[in-house]
């Protein structure tokens, strides 16, 4: 398969993903924008509704780490991610990237790398208020020491580089 040919594949595949994200919310499927613009389209669509919710329903899981794992842009693939991680929470998040790492297409190997830096995102109390002074979320929703090192035996990261990674997000 050519380059060209690939790079399409994967823009249809994010292009498919974005759109069932765009569906959950009820935004349509960006129809009337050209198509090789489509996907970014609909992901900066819905991206500002998903940082506003308080809380996602479950549906929402599988679409947002496909169209994580599915972003061709490393810049953008934080736009599911970030959501995801206050929804679900972090370990959720990382196991199911760790997953894709396992199990997935080169493709989907590739991409779960991607999000899996952007699963390292800081907790914010501006973005729920569970994080907040005097919020309130289960602490095992983001411990991640175990999913990480199975991330690393997975992916053959070294140890010094994830435990300076860990050691700023965990501090």
């Amino acid at each position: 398969m050519a380059e060209d040919d690939r790079h399409e594949v994967a823009a249809r595949s994010f292009l498919t993903c974005a759109a069932e994200v765009a569906q959950l919310l009820d935004l349509g499927t960006g129809t009337d924008v050209p198509e090789d613009r489509r996907a970014r389209h609909l992901a900066h669509a819905v991206r500002k509704p998903l940082l506003e919710s308080a809380g996602l329903p479950e549906e929402f899981f599988a679409p947002l780490m496909a169209a994580a794992v599915y972003d061709p842009d490393p810049s953008f693939c934080r736009w599911f991610v970030e959501p995801a991680v206050y929804a679900f929470g972090r370990r959720r998040v990382m196991t199911a990237l760790l997953e894709y790492l396992r199990t997935g297409t080169e493709a989907e190997r590739a991409g779960a790398k991607r999000a899996w830096y952007c699963a390292h995102v800081p907790l914010r109390a501006d973005r729920s208020p569970a994080y907040a002074p005097g919020g309130r979320r289960d602490p095992a929703l983001d411990q991640t020491r175990d999913v990480a090192n199975e991330w690393r035996e997975a992916s053959g990261t070294p140890l010094r580089e994830s435990a300076a990674a860990r050691d700023r997000y965990e501090a």
